[in-house]
C-alpha cells in the first residue's frame, strides 16, 4: 500500500493545523447553518407580520381622523344653529309662535316678607286680523257645482267649503283662537 504521509514540519503544519479536515466538521456545519437560515427565515417572516399590522393601523387611524372631521363639522354646524336659535329676537318670535306674551312688571319679595314693586298680569296683544275670505267662501256666492251631491244638495256639512290658508302661519293663527276658547281641563278631585 502506500507509506503513511510524514508529519509536516514549520510553516506546513501551522497552515494544516489552520486548515479545516474535510471529514466530520462538514456534518457538525450543516445544523448550524439550518439554524441560521431559520432564524433568518423567521425574522422576516415577523417583520412582515408587524409591517402589515402597522400598516392596518395607520388605515384604521386615518378613518378614524376622518370621522373625527366630520363629527368636528357637524358638532360646529349645531352649535352654530344653538346661537343662532339663542339670539334674542329669535327667541321672541319663537316664543310668540308658541302664544307666549311679554310678561307684566314684577314683583320682588324682601326676607322678611314684604312685596316691593307693583305686579301686574301679563296680557296677550289683541289677536291678529284674520285671514280674509276668498270670493268663493263668501256667504252670498252661490255653491261649488264640485261640492254638491248627486241629488244636487249642498255639501254634508251644509255650508260652503272653508277657503284654504294662504301660508303656514295664517293656519296656525286660525287654530289658535279654536284652542283658546276651549276651557281647561279640571281635575276630578277639586
Amino acid at each position: 500500500m502506500s507509506k503513511p504521509a510524514a508529519p509536516l514540519k514549520g510553516r506546513a503544519a501551522r497552515l494544516a493545523r489552520l486548515m479545516p479536515s474535510t471529514g466530520p466538521s462538514t456534518a457538525a456545519r450543516t445544523p448550524f447553518v439550518l439554524l441560521v437560515v431559520l432564524l433568518l427565515g423567521g425574522g422576516l417572516i415577523t417583520l412582515l407580520l408587524l409591517n402589515s399590522a402597522l400598516n392596518e393601523g395607520s388605515f384604521r387611524l386615518s378613518e378614524l381622523k376622518r370621522d373625527t372631521t366630520e363629527l368636528t363639522d357637524e358638532q360646529q354646524a349645531l352649535q352654530r344653529d344653538v346661537d343662532s336659535r339663542s339670539q334674542p329676537d329669535a327667541l321672541e318670535r319663537r316664543a310668540r309662535e308658541l302664544g307666549m306674551v311679554p310678561g307684566g312688571s314684577p314683583a320682588f319679595l324682601d326676607p322678611d316678607g314684604t312685596v316691593r314693586g307693583n305686579p301686574t298680569e301679563a296680557t296677550a296683544p289683541p289677536p291678529s286680523p284674520s285671514p280674509t275670505p276668498s270670493p268663493r267662501a263668501s256667504a252670498g256666492a252661490a255653491p261649488d257645482p264640485d261640492a254638491t251631491g248627486a241629488s244636487g244638495s249642498a255639501s254634508p256639512s251644509g255650508s260652503a267649503p272653508a277657503a284654504e290658508p294662504d301660508s303656514a302661519a295664517e293656519s296656525d293663527s286660525a287654530t289658535a283662537p279654536a284652542a283658546e276658547s276651549t276651557p281647561p281641563p279640571t281635575s276630578p278631585g277639586r
